[in-house]
């Protein structure tokens, strides 16, 4: 009985042990299918959130999204900007280097000025044709001259907006040397009709003025000289006859007022036979070698000729002095005459006259140029006399000619140079003689240095 109770026991409890079994089983089996739908759900949604349209019902999700989408779009744009921009600063930055340099190397001399008179550019052809440096942020009438030409044209443009083109002005630059200036000139109009600035081109037209000239004085002379030779010859033969008959006069031993009167017509012939001779040296077409002239030995013995002469007056050179090619005497005469001037100029100074003849040889590309100055402490010329002395007949002197100068300009014309006379800050009067000189020039001679 015992034992039939506990062979009924033991089977029960194994049934319950199997049924808590199977009950843990089933348990784990639910378990593992929620979890998967679960995880299947996580994904399902994740994958809305991607895929999501205004017409799921993630609304949240798709908004997120659609924020992030545009975030990212703009993030690329302005990185894309940022690139562009930085293109065109380089671009513009290399616009105003090219625009720089264009403007410095350009030949032709840029100044700009702004409405306020105030010069906001130059490039270095300006300030080399104006003589000045430092030109910028300065007022232009400061640096030209209350009374240049150039700042009246500036003046009048900026005033009334008037167009100057081609135009030609004589300016002086700060050392005193005058210059042919080439000017165009324009207003600046920025929108309106409002003048903002100035703009002006210069071109130093110095050296073809001076061509020009000596093409101009060359033809003169040429028709001068064919039409004098005819008219001087006659003179002499109308001067010859007339003093003869004077000199029988004089030789029949007549006394009184007539041989008053024959005494005055020799004078009086002698002194047209002087003139014709010397206005024939000028009229006279020169005959020039091309023998190779050292310039010092010239100096040398002009300074030393006019110093014997007038002993009065301290007369010395110093300076370069190179070769050209031309007429030994005929340069000497030049030179001889414009010395000769200068001692009689300062003859009664107070302080004694003095006299500075003094080379400089400057070099060029292919040809170079002898510039041979000559200084005196006289009382200097008469303004109005200035742009005269050169003109023939004209003289300062009581017993001049008045082509003494004018036969020193056809001398050094005919060597393919130039004379120009000018007064000394300091006091007195400065000749300066320019030649052309080879660029193959020999040791040059110098001297000791002093001022006068």
């Amino acid at each position: 009985m015992i034992g039939a109770l506990q062979t009924g026991g033991t089977t029960h409890g194994w049934l319950f042990v199997g049924g808590a079994l199977l009950v843990v089983l089933i348990g784990v089996l639910l378990a593992s299918a929620l979890l998967r739908r679960f995880f299947q759900n996580t994904r399902d949604a994740q994958r809305n959130i991607l895929t999501a349209s205004p017409s799921t019902e993630n609304a949240s999700a798709f908004m997120a999204a659609s924020m992030q989408a545009v975030i990212q779009q703009l993030r690329e744009q302005e990185k894309e900007l940022e690139r562009l921009h930085r293109l065109e600063k380089e671009r513009a930055q290399q616009t105003e280097k090219l625009s720089e340099e264009v403007t410095r190397n350009m030949p032709a001399g840029l100044l700009v000025v702004n409405s306020t008179g105030i010069i906001s550019s130059a490039n270095p052809a300006a300030e080399q044709a104006l003589g000045a440096q430092g030109l910028g942020y300065r007022r232009y009438s400061e640096v030209l001259g209350e009374s240049s030409e150039l700042t009246h044209l500036l003046a009048e443009c900026l005033a009334t907006g008037k167009i100057f083109r081609r135009e030609q002005v004589e300016y002086t630059v700060p050392s005193g040397e005058k210059r042919h200036l080439g000017v165009t000139i324009s207003p600046i109009r920025r929108g309106s009709e409002k003048i903002s600035g100035v703009l002006c081109l210069l071109s130093d037209l110095t050296e073809l003025a001076m061509l020009q000239r000596q093409v101009q004085l060359k033809e003169n002379l040429a028709a001068l000289g064919e039409l004098s030779a005819g008219i001087a010859h006659e003179f002499k033969n109308a001067l010859a006859t007339i003093s003869g008959y004077a000199q029988m006069i004089r030789g029949e031993g007549v006394s009184g007022e007539t041989s008053e009167y024959a005494d005055q017509i020799l004078e009086q012939t002698r002194n047209i036979t002087h003139v014709v001779t010397e206005f024939l040296k000028y009229a006279r077409p020169l005959e020039i070698s091309s023998e190779t002239v050292t310039m010092g030995e010239v100096v040398e013995r002009v300074v030393t000729e006019v110093g014997e002469a007038n002993s009065q007056v301290r007369i010395r050179f110093e300076g370069k002095f190179g070769e050209v090619a031309g007429d030994e005497g005929l340069l000497r005469q030049a030179l001889l005459n414009l010395a000769r001037n200068a001692a009689e100029a300062c003859s009664d100074a107070a302080s004694g006259g003095k006299v500075l003849v003094r080379g400089e040889v400057v070099s060029g590309e292919e040809l170079g140029f002898q510039r041979i100055t000559i200084f005196d402490n006289g009382p200097g010329i008469a303004r109005e006399a200035l742009p005269k002395l050169f003109r023939p007949f004209f003289t300062t002197k009581a017993n001049g000619t008045g082509l003494g100068l004018a036969v020193v300009q056809k001398i050094i014309v005919q060597h393919g140079g130039q004379v120009e006379a000018r007064n000394r800050e300091e006091g007195g009067a400065a000749f300066i003689v320019t030649l052309p000189v080879y660029r193959s020039v020999p040791e040059a001679v110098e001297s000791k240095r002093e001022s006068i």
